[in-house]
């Protein structure tokens, strides 16, 4: 099963209203923006997108939004992963028929499955699957990494495409860039190492800053696409304190907060998360204004 979700992807926010109910106006915003500033591919229901936080059907919503709005002119990777196999099943076969190009599976929280654990797990998703399924890798979220030799075994899994790689650990990385087989993508899920990804052979990012710069997030991926890494330099330090500042709280509260500065969305959240310190916002102010993004 082939399908490519190469170049920059955005971990899509999702907008709320300030009583906390979905924002549906302007989460189709939020979407036409990132299509028309050429963004390559549409991720919502991530862990940017507070996806624990939506209920079933909000998320089934989101999706819908996404794929109506983006209307085919980008793919969408749907965020499908739980710590629960067969939700997680559940959740590849439904968002699969509403018409997603790919699922996006984290692996388990809180659980730690072991390595056999892990490959179970996404096995049966992959196999249940119409569509192609990328594993996202964040130990920092779910307690756990999936290790080198455990998503090589993955990756040899005709539905398992790609695997959206955000340990941090650029001796992993490297490991399965070289291992991988032929047609199987690596993504970055940080925005800070897209450069250095895509410089050892990696496909892209998905990227959380990527709500704030689009069109910049999608030139840095082409630049190290096409081996101009002077110019992907440029930009990768140009977006460099904006990428770090995404990560001074929990995410995507400074994204979600910078998005709302921008006049893009409100500054709403569900708990557990809540409002950036002033601190925080006073950073992303001087951050945004350095790339011109504030009045």
């Amino acid at each position: 099963m082939s399908r490519s979700f190469a170049g920059a992807g955005v971990a899509l926010v999702t907008p709320f209203t300030p009583s906390g109910d979905l924002d549906e106006p302007t989460l189709r915003k939020l979407v036409n923006r990132q299509v028309d500033e050429g963004i390559d591919v549409l991720v919502p229901c991530g862990t940017t997108g507070e996806s624990v936080t939506l209920s079933a059907d909000e998320q089934k919503r989101v999706i819908g939004i996404a794929l109506e709005v983006s209307g085919g002119r980008v793919p969408v990777l749907a965020g499908a992963g739980s710590n629960d196999t067969t939700t997680a099943v559940e959740k590849t076969r439904a968002y699969a028929a509403m018409g997603a190009h790919g699922i996006l599976s984290v692996g388990p929280y809180y659980n730690k499955p072991t390595p056999e654990g892990f490959f179970r797990h996404f096995s049966v998703i992959a196999d249940a699957s119409t569509v192609p399924v990328v594993v996202y890798n964040v130990p920092g979220r779910t307690g756990s990494n999936i290790d080198a030799r455990t998503l090589l075994r993955l990756a040899a899994h005709p539905n398992i495409t790609a695997v959206k790689e955000a340990s941090g650990n650029l001796g992993q990385v490297m490991e399965i860039i070289r291992d991988r087989p032929a047609g199987f993508e690596v993504l970055s899920g940080d925005d800070a190492l897209t450069l250095a990804f895509m410089a050892l052979g990696g496909e892209g990012i998905i990227s959380v800053a990527a709500n704030q710069v689009p069109r910049a997030m999608h030139e840095l991926a082409a630049a190290c696409a096409r081996d101009d890494f002077a110019e992907a330099r440029r930009i990768h330090y140009r977006l460099l304190r904006l990428m770090n500042l995404n990560f001074v709280e929990s995410s995507p509260i400074p994204v979600k907060t910078s998005l709302a500065l921008m006049g893009l969305c409100a500054e709403s959240f569900r708990l557990p998360l809540c409002p950036a310190t002033e601190a925080t916002k006073e950073a992303l102010r001087t951050a945004l204004r350095e790339l011109e993004l504030l009045a």
